[in-house]
């Protein structure tokens, strides 16, 4: 259970976050706010409070796992692996420019700590069971944490893992699903509705948590804790989020996917942020 002081921190390394993220954005002026803002409190509970790494050895073997299957979310991971100290968060400033350790998706062979190279939505879920199952037949005793988006949840390849997981019980597996129910084309309904997703996984054999405000720290951390206390089985994460949250100009606004992000948009965002980071 969280103590009210390691609230506050994450809630405030949240808003940090979210703040190095807006950075990065008017630093090549475009970016996927809606994406990255929408998971910032995520990050910051895996970051802040749920995995088991090192920043001074980020290839230590018996370290849990993250892979961020939504790749384009990128921006978000970046912020909270430099403020953890994995590279310097002057780097932050290079995205997706010539040269760059931090491209548009993220990619292992480019970035300190990150796990496994994403974009091509679906793959990430398929890489990340297959690191389950090879650090089960290691005898490791880590978690494999997965973010799923909304969106890709419609690729054929999801159902499969879907199948595969309880199928070779793999319980170290821990899967978010960063449920804003907005992607690039529309709303999820508009473009292909998913339904329950909680009840499909469940009749998959997985357990199931719904987050009814997929950003609030508190109930993150409870699902976490309730998801790694079952060791028969998965777990799937439903957190239902708000695309752009936190971003004033990017919060209410459909088409805010990959969008233009001016420096005066961001300096304006970055202090609303700022304030609210004051008042916690």
């Amino acid at each position: 259970m969280l103590t009210l002081e390691k609230k506050k921190e994450l809630e405030q390394f949240a808003v940090e976050i979210r703040i190095k993220c807006m950075e990065q954005f008017a630093g090549i002026g475009i970016g996927h706010v809606g994406g990255s803002m929408s998971v910032c409190d995520l990050m910051a509970c895996l970051y802040g409070w749920l995995l088991n790494v090192d920043p001074g050895n980020p290839k230590w073997e018996e370290r849990d796992r993250f892979i961020m299957s939504k790749g384009h979310a990128g921006p978000a991971l970046y912020s909270a692996l430099a403020l953890k100290g994995y590279f310097d968060t002057k780097e932050l400033a290079t995205l997706n420019q010539p040269n760059t350790s931090l491209p548009s998706h993220t990619d292992r062979n480019k970035t300190i700590g990150v796990d496994m190279t994403t974009g091509s939505l679906g793959q990430g879920f398929s890489a990340g069971l297959g690191i389950a199952l090879a650090c089960q037949k290691k005898g490791l005793k880590n978690n494999i944490y997965i973010l799923l988006g909304d969106g890709e949840c419609q690729e054929g390849q999801i159902w499969e893992c879907a199948l595969f997981a309880p199928a070779y019980k793999l319980t170290n597996v821990i899967v978010f699903v960063d449920f804003n129910n907005r992607q690039l084309d529309g709303t999820i309904d508009e473009v292909l509705a998913l339904g329950d997703l909680s009840e499909k996984f469940e009749a998959f054999g997985w357990q199931t948590i719904d987050v009814a405000d997929g950003h609030d720290i508190e109930q993150i951390c409870s699902a976490a804790d309730t998801a790694k206390s079952d060791k028969t089985r998965p777990s799937l994460i439903v957190l239902h989020t708000v695309k752009g949250r936190g971003c004033c100009f990017a919060e209410n606004e459909a088409a805010n996917h990959n969008m233009p992000v001016t420096k005066e948009m961001a300096e304006i965002a970055v202090r609303e942020l700022e304030l609210l980071k004051s008042n916690l």
